[in-house]
């Protein structure tokens, strides 16, 4: 937003509608030259303008908790700035889609004025002041930002912002790289719109989370954490497509959050944690499937070179961090040749893993894999739009708790009838998948289910899960040993133990 004339006076209250799209590349300051050549951006012009900002908060993050941050931001030059002050409430991390109010107003300096805070809906964060006393500068983001504006014939505005920066927690950083496009008049979709036509050409990431929310976590030292699953609060009488789009966004939302993360991190959880965000989302699309939400689902085929990446990294990290260490001591019993075998095939795992890090980041990098998270974003907005929960006919009108129960009945009985054919091996591959889909359904709809049957098939699912999952980790170690050509010893000894898996079970 511009800064103001006046500086006595907070701006009226405005709904900031943005779509934050994360720019995974290798090469940040090819971006704008990148971009320029769009013929979307080409013949517009760009301006450049360098941001300061300083984010406010108690020692314990009360803003934050509480879905609101305030800055201050330093436009321009240091010897000739302009200082805004900035509120932002409401909104969430879990679509790229961002919609919060924004109070900016003009400040005469560096630090906060809590006058300009007064007919702001600060008074209902802090009414008696003794907030605002305790506010200290939490962290810093210092970044370069190109815009440019784009104007369309059907009266939409929106303005394309490329930052490029760092965020700033005392000794330690972030980089931002990043495009912000902002809804500056006209209706959402027109910046999804603007978003696929930047995403067939530049390789994009939906991104749910905003400066201040990474800024934070990175304060915490969480930054590049695994995200785990917070499944949202349903209602026994929500409408099922409501239900739907709030399961399917926090799942899809896992998942992004995951693959962002592994564009700088090596943490093998973090491989999991993606891994289980895409099965989760599966489970949901499989739930879900009768709505006219899932019924809409835009192709999926883009990702599978992308996911067929991650899986095979995963049974490599699998492979060399939980199924063959456990096996080790059996294998080398004292014998050195032996462990010169076993330490030949570790250290062929770990080139393997490296490798195979570097073709999931490849694979995230590749412009087809965001224009499909894009699409699936864009799909699940207008699933959770007025006009789309006006249209869904009966799915509406069916009572969320009853119609959940059926449905993971029906599940859990599908489970018992495959178990009972379990020594097919096709049978027992297909339980393992209704084990998941039984685990991921409970863990997502507990809140409609009833208590104690919920706890129970969660805890039926999981042991089924693990069980049968432990004895496909141990095939598919061999076959990764294979694949790597371990000592014929070596091999002998982990087909004997597989041979042996099997007899027991």
């Amino acid at each position: 937003m511009q800064a103001m004339n006046s500086v006595k006076k907070p701006t009226v209250p405005f709904i900031e509608i943005e779509l934050k799209l994360a720019l995974p590349s290798t090469d940040p300051q090819s971006l704008e030259p990148l971009l320029a050549r769009l013929p979307l951006l080409a013949r517009r012009k760009a301006t450049h303008e360098r941001l300061h900002n300083t984010y406010y908060d108690t020692p314990d993050d009360t803003l934050n908790a509480q879905r609101s941050a305030l800055r201050l931001r330093r436009v321009g030059s240091e010897t000739h700035p302009v200082w805004l002050q900035t509120l932002k409430m409401g909104g969430s991390a879990d679509s790229a889609l961002s919609q919060r109010g924004e109070w900016e107003v003009a400040v005469p300096g560096d630090a906060l004025q809590p006058d300009m805070l007064q007919a702001t809906p600060w008074q209902q964060l802090d009414p008696d002041g003794t907030l605002f006393q305790s506010l200290t500068a939490r962290f810093t983001t210092d970044f370069t930002r190109t815009r440019w504006t784009v104007r369309n014939r059907d009266g939409s505005v929106i303005e394309v912002a490329l930052d490029l920066g760092h965020i700033v927690v005392g000794d330690h950083h972030t980089s931002i790289c990043e495009l912000e496009l902002e809804l500056k008049a006209g209706q959402p979709a027109a910046l999804f719109d603007i978003a696929r036509q930047i995403a067939s050409a530049v390789a994009v990431l939906p991104l749910g989370a905003s400066k201040a929310q990474r800024g934070f976590a990175l304060a915490h030292n969480t930054l590049d954490q695994p995200s785990r699953a917070r499944p949202p609060l349903l209602t026994p009488n929500m409408p099922m497509q409501n239900a739907a789009a709030h399961v399917l966004r926090e799942m899809l939302n896992h998942f992004n959050t995951n693959l962002h993360t592994l564009l700088t991190a090596d943490d093998p959880e973090v491989v999991h944690q993606a891994r289980v965000g895409w099965r989760r989302f599966k489970t949901a699309l499989a739930i879900f499937k009768r709505t006219p939400l899932v019924q809409a689902l835009p192709p999926l085929q883009p990702l599978k070179p992308m996911l067929k990446e991650l899986g095979c990294l995963r049974d490599l990290e699998v492979a060399n961090l939980q199924t063959l260490p456990m096996l080790a001591n059996a294998y080398v019993s004292g014998s050195p040749k032996r462990q010169t075998h076993w330490l030949a095939l570790q250290t062929s795992l770990a080139s393997a893993a490296v490798e195979q890090h570097r073709l999931v980041r490849d694979s995230i990098q590749d412009p087809a894999t965001g224009s499909t998270l894009l699409a699936l974003t864009e799909w699940l907005e207008n699933g959770h739009s007025t006009d789309a929960t006006r249209a869904i006919g009966v799915e509406k009108r069916t009572a969320l708790r009853p119609w959940t129960l059926q449905h993971m009945e029906r599940l859990r009985n599908q489970l018992k009838t495959t178990l009972k054919k379990s020594h097919k091996p096709d049978k027992l591959h297909r339980a393992r998948i209704l084990a998941k889909r039984l685990r991921y359904g409970v863990e997502a709809l507990r809140t409609v289910l009833p208590k104690r049957r919920a706890q129970r098939w969660h805890r039926q699912a999981t042991r089924l899960q693990s069980s049968i999952g432990a004895q496909r980790d141990l095939q598919q170690a061999l076959r990764i040993a294979k694949r790597l050509k371990a000592h014929p010893t070596l091999l002998k000894f982990l087909h004997a133990v597989v041979l042996g898996r099997n007899h027991l079970r």
